[in-house]
């Protein structure tokens, strides 16, 4: 294993991975060496996840399943005042790092990624482009995107909760419009997810998730919807 030679110092980054054998490699070799701190939250995976991150150079802590559980965890576990939250199936797009950098000049305010796809389709497109208006009108950035969070930022609006589902809403809802800026550089998410359930069933169903944590009801029970279980 190479010596990991930062080219950003004081950045941890933390990824919450759940049998993401697949997509994890990806997601490494766009971060490079460019992280401080690399550490990989494995939530109990049986496809070899935690082997491809340590063989990615990452440190594994391992903790319930669970995303909002997951990265709780991972922030406990990392020793860097910035934190980068990045999903196992999320690639940072050529020219993050000096976006990153520019933003570490400001600790008072959580940044978040262009979301993008890897499709082609013009399905793809519109879903970037109603995620680009969310954001800029509703301030409400999903986990998907990324988010680049002092830790002295998330200690003061109470930290990751350890939720099942909508953690990163409950978040940025916590953190408020005013402590929320965009990142001049994409994350670009894998589009399995849409393509296998569809694109207008897949919003269908995460718009629906939003509007129930809205009106209250509890993540557990939203989970339910999301992940297509039923009892």
């Amino acid at each position: 294993m190479p010596t990991r030679e930062p080219l950003i110092k004081g950045l941890s980054v933390v990824i919450p991975a759940l049998n993401a054998a697949a997509t994890l490699p990806g997601t490494l070799a766009a971060l490079g060496t460019a992280p401080d701190e690399l550490v990989v939250v494995d939530g109990g995976s049986v496809d070899g996840t935690a082997a491809v991150a340590a063989e990615g150079g990452a440190r594994v802590v391992r903790a319930p399943r669970g995303r909002g559980v997951q990265i709780a965890a991972g922030v406990a576990a990392a020793s860097r005042p910035w934190l980068l939250i990045l999903h196992a199936d999320t690639r940072l797009a050529p020219g993050w790092t000096e976006a990153v950098r520019q933003a570490m000049r400001d600790p008072g305010r959580a940044r978040y990624f262009r979301f993008a796809l890897d499709d082609d389709t013009q399905a793809a497109r519109r879903l970037e482009r109603a995620v680009a208006w969310r954001c800029r009108v509703l301030a409400l950035p999903y986990g998907d995107q990324g988010l680049l969070v002092h830790r002295a930022l998330l200690d003061a609006v109470g930290s990751m909760r350890p939720l099942p589902l909508m953690e990163d809403v409950d978040l940025v809802r916590r953190l408020g419009r005013a402590r929320l800026a965009a990142l001049d550089a994409a994350a670009v998410t894998s589009a399995e997810r849409w393509q296998r359930e569809g694109y207008l069933r897949r919003s269908a169903r995460n718009l629906a998730c939003l509007s129930l944590w809205f009106l209250g009801v509890p993540p557990r029970i939203i989970q339910r919807l999301y992940s297509g279980r039923r009892g």
